[in-house]
């Protein structure tokens, strides 16, 4: 495991981003979702790009998440910011070359902000599971900052046993273990109410975003509902959507 150090904009403080890069070729990034991480992801067989020929494979803990480092402040943790972690980390490892970023939940935020800033830095984009954005994020931001009291109130272990009851996706295997969040417990509220008050890019930035882009959306789950897919796959000039509706379909590239 590597680590790099940035300069975190919103507070001047300085964020450790922890990684790894494997492997020889055109580099590939994956980004994980919110609360999880690279060690987390892999648990729950999440880590879509292990094993790729031919590739230099960049993984990183999103600042506050895993082995990385974060600031205890508000407004430190949007996607705009996460955005500039991404890009000075490829700046870092591999600069000066074009990369296929593939981003889940969250990581779809990180990556679309920064491919709409500096879209040169991408040779395309594979976005899975969208989370809510523009209309749905208004309930999403409700429920976001309830987690967030509830966590501060209770603490992170009943709050995600309420969690665990909740109802999977179809497309989700049956077998997933159960995990808590590999987030500092102090920390966690902040990174809900931070992702409470973010958003993904306007439509009508998005519409200029021309690279080629598989969307991988699925049924059934209202924190990432088929609407943010079948949106953005509309925006998007070069786009495909595809739609999971068991776990083997939830797969880049399966039918």
């Amino acid at each position: 495991m590597a680590r790099l150090e940035l300069i975190d904009r919103t507070t001047g403080g300085r964020v450790r981003l922890a990684y790894d890069a494997v492997g020889e070729g055109s580099a590939v990034v994956q980004l994980h979702g919110l609360t999880s991480s690279r060690e987390r992801d892999r648990r729950l067989g999440l880590d879509f790009i292990a094993g790729m020929p031919g590739h230099r494979l960049l993984h990183y803990d999103a600042r506050g998440h895993g082995a990385s480092t974060g600031p205890l402040s508000p407004g430190a943790y949007a996607w705009p910011r996460l955005a500039e972690d991404l890009l000075g980390l490829l700046d870092h490892v591999v600069p000066g070359e074009r990369v296929h970023a593939v981003g889940k939940s969250m990581g779809v935020g990180t990556v679309l902000h920064a491919a709409v800033r500096h879209p040169e830095r991408f040779s395309g984009l594979t976005l899975i599971i969208p989370p809510t954005a523009w209309a749905s994020r208004v309930a999403q931001h409700d429920a976001y900052l309830r987690n967030a009291d509830m966590i501060e109130r209770r603490g992170v272990r009943y709050w995600s046993g309420l969690e665990k009851r909740l109802p999977m996706p179809p497309a989700v295997r049956p077998d997933r273990p159960f995990t808590l969040p590999d987030v500092d417990e102090g920390l966690l509220p902040t990174l809900y109410r931070d992702a409470a008050a973010t958003d993904l890019p306007s439509v009508d930035l998005l519409a200029g975003l021309d690279l080629p882009v598989l969307i991988l959306g699925w049924i059934d789950d209202p924190s990432h509902p088929l609407s943010t897919a079948r949106t953005l796959d509309e925006a998007l000039p070069d786009s495909r959507l595809q739609i999971a509706r068991t776990p083997r379909m939830s797969r880049p590239g399966r039918a």
